[in-house]
């Protein structure tokens, strides 16, 4: 156990000291600077990990996958506490946000199976397994020695726990900050502790740039998950996206039990006149269909045609490619273009 923790931590502290020491100019920038760092921005969300990272010693610091001497570790999740003996080299991942960090890390290798949902990387091992309704004889089948979950459906942990099957529920974080915390408990369960502070380390570089490039602005935002009108409060990742700009969100306000999601109303929603409005394209409607509802004729962001369309899964999932939906919201703000006081 204490194994397990030291280097669970000693992630994390590897991290925070990399973007101490790398990302100082992007925290510090004002916004003139900002605007000029926007190529940047741009270059890093598309591959915030490109670059081989360099150890201290001048040597490659990129690892060749498990080391047998990080093992024995033991996770403990809301899927329980497993002591992992060994690397695990049968993964099964039902979380694609799980699944993009994995493969980030260098634990693709060790995958054998992963969702319906789970299409990125292009080279994960797509199967028709499911993480809304999962089946435990289809995971099972797979003959899995760690299954990686975001959330309990059908009481998954319970039947895999009794097949002694080892599950790691690794669920959507809170804030930017959790955000990394999720990658490097992958990276302590799965071996690959030294590759995720890298990348960790990378990713925020990648996200603090972005968000510096992004122009000082104020603006009310509404973030839209479906026409069922569910937003994304400043109690999620998506929402801390936005807090970390500086926009005032209008589902924070609703979300009195700090959901993160909240359900919103189209009274509240006019009534709060957000001056942009981001929906994603995994939507059956676009802009014209939300300008097209009727009262919303009166909301600044249809009036002045400030709806955008995001990727959903960028949106949706923490990752390696959260810069790129910093980068498209930031351009979207660009465009409603209203001085902070």
């Amino acid at each position: 156990m204490p194994k397990t923790r030291l280097a669970l931590m000693g992630v994390v502290a590897l991290a925070l000291i990399a973007a101490g020491c790398g990302s100082s100019d992007a925290t510090t920038a004002g916004p003139d600077e900002a605007a000029s760092t926007s190529e940047d921005a741009a270059s890093a969300a598309e591959d915030p990990v490109a670059e081989d990272p360099v150890a201290e010693d001048g040597t490659s610091a990129s690892g060749d996958g498990a080391v047998a001497s990080d093992f024995p570790v033991t996770i403990d999740s809301d899927g329980g506490t497993w002591t992992l003996e060994s690397a695990p080299q049968r993964i099964v991942s039902l979380s694609p946000t799980a699944t993009e960090i994995l493969f980030a890390i260098g634990a693709g290798e060790q995958i054998v199976a992963v969702d319906s949902y789970s299409y990125f990387p292009a080279e994960a091992p797509v199967t028709d397994l499911s993480g809304f309704d999962p089946n435990v004889e289809a995971v099972a089948a797979f003959e899995p020695d760690l299954v990686v979950i975001s959330n309990d459906s059908n009481e998954l942990v319970a039947s895999l726990t009794a097949a002694d099957i080892p599950v790691l529920v690794s669920s959507a974080p809170a804030d930017l900050e959790g955000g990394y915390a999720v990658m490097a408990e992958l990276g302590l369960a799965t071996g690959h502790v030294d590759e995720t502070a890298e990348v960790v380390a990378a990713l925020r570089v990648a996200i603090e740039t972005a968000l510096a490039a992004a122009p000082d602005v104020s603006v009310r935002i509404y973030h839209e998950l479906g026409d069922s009108l569910f937003s994304a409060s400043s109690s999620g990742f998506i929402g801390a996206v936005y807090a970390e700009m500086g926009v005032t969100n209008i589902a924070d306000e609703a979300d009195i039990d700090g959901s993160g999601f909240p359900q919103l109303t189209e009274e509240y929603i006019v009534e709060s006149d957000p001056e942009l409005i981001v929906i994603t394209d995994q939507v059956d409607y676009g802009t014209d269909d939300v300008a097209a509802r009727p009262g919303w004729g009166e909301i600044t962001a249809v009036r002045n045609g400030n709806i955008v369309v995001v990727d959903a899964d960028i949106a949706s999932r923490w990752g390696p490619r959260l810069p790129q939906f910093i980068v498209a919201v930031a351009d979207a703000l660009s465009s409603v273009a209203v001085p902070s006081s």
